[in-house]
């Protein structure tokens, strides 16, 4: 992780102004951010602590704990629950032993939900590892997440 940390600050010129960039990065590197990298990013950049962990909470696309390798995160926006998103988040609870914003013991799945993501044709939604899936029922999005359980 060292290395990798020092790659994308060298990458970023380890100028302060590209903290957002550099978070994102690791981010992508890592699936979430650790204690010890925010700490490395901090004293690499030479900016306080509290600035690199304000910006790493202020944005919900940042994840403090670990995620799984794949990501389902099911709308919950207007037009996609009262199509039934929550049968949607129900039977990933069901099937996978987690609640929003949780993941497997096994590091398989992390499960999340969003206000809206802006699809609301397409509701019921789930976005599974970045790729969008609409109209869903929970047969379906069982289909889509049985290679998860494998």
């Amino acid at each position: 992780m060292e290395n990798v940390l020092e790659s994308i600050l060298a990458s970023h010129d380890h100028q302060p102004s590209a903290l957002l960039a550099i978070l994102q990065d690791i981010q992508r590197s890592e699936n979430w951010l650790p204690e010890e990298a925010l700490v490395q990013v901090a004293d690499g950049l030479k900016v306080p602590l509290t600035r690199v962990y304000g910006m790493a909470t202020f944005f919900s696309s940042f994840s403090l704990k670990p995620r799984g390798r794949h990501v389902c995160t099911v709308c919950m926006g207007t037009a996609c629950h009262v199509r039934g998103a929550q049968r949607l988040v129900e039977h990933v609870q069901r099937d996978y032993g987690i609640a929003p914003g949780e993941t497997t013991p096994d590091l398989r799945l992390t499960l999340e939900t969003v206000n809206c993501v802006g699809a609301c044709a397409l509701g019921p939604l789930a976005i599974i590892d970045g790729e969008y899936h609409g109209q869903l029922s929970t047969q379906k999005l069982g289909r889509l997440l049985k290679t998860v359980k494998e």
